[in-house]
């Protein structure tokens, strides 16, 4: 009976120093693993806030209105005492902003003049002038500046008069607004104005 108890007392007394060492193996993989967390968050670098940000507008522009009929995400340059004529120039196709060319979805089918677009994601490319400014939905996406820009992959193009706003844009601007049946995209930058009508 003694060496029966001494076999049961040794067991015992083994398993709580195994139940210790792994305990001691968790604790450390577990400070081990906070430990790299911490470092791979600190070693994330975050890039400072773009020259030209990013920014959207949709219409209709009411929070409240979560069905929008149409949205347009761009890049907002500034003039910083830059020319326009220098920035966006006569009667060469422009981007439309800065780093990658605008992208317009239409969440239902519009006309852009006499041409029905479908609904869909196009690119939007302008070619400026004096008195008119050419604006073209084209099919190709992701699409850095105009360098890359195909005019066989053209949807719509349309001419549309320029008119001079009351004050000076420093940032490149788009907003919408409906006036009765025909939805408006004004883009204005400088004095510069240009309203792309967009009729159901």
């Amino acid at each position: 009976m003694v060496k029966t108890f001494f076999v049961k007392r040794n067991y015992f007394i083994f398993d709580f120093n195994l139940f210790n060492f792994m305990k001691k193996i968790v604790c450390i993989s577990s400070f081990a693993l906070l430990m790299l967390f911490s470092l791979n968050l600190n070693a994330q670098k975050f890039s400072s806030l773009d020259k030209s940000p990013m920014d959207a507008a949709s219409f209709p522009s009411s929070y409240k209105t979560p069905e929008k009929i149409i949205k347009i995400v761009y890049s907002r340059p500034q003039l910083k005492g830059r020319s326009l004529d220098k920035l966006a120039p006569n009667k060469k196709v422009w981007r439309t902003g800065a780093n990658e060319a605008p992208e317009l979805t239409l969440y239902k089918d519009l006309k852009l003049g006499n041409t029905i677009v479908k609904a869909g994601v196009y690119a939007l490319f302008t070619i400026p002038g004096k008195e008119e400014w050419t604006v073209i939905l084209n099919s190709d996406l992701n699409v850095w500046g105009a360098y890359f820009y195909k005019q066989e992959n053209d949807v719509v193009r349309l001419s549309v008069p320029v008119t001079k706003g009351v004050k000076s844009l420093e940032a490149f601007s788009i907003v919408f607004d409906q006036v009765d049946d025909v939805i408006q995209m004004h883009l204005g930058w400088g004095e510069v104005r240009v309203a792309v009508p967009f009729t159901k």
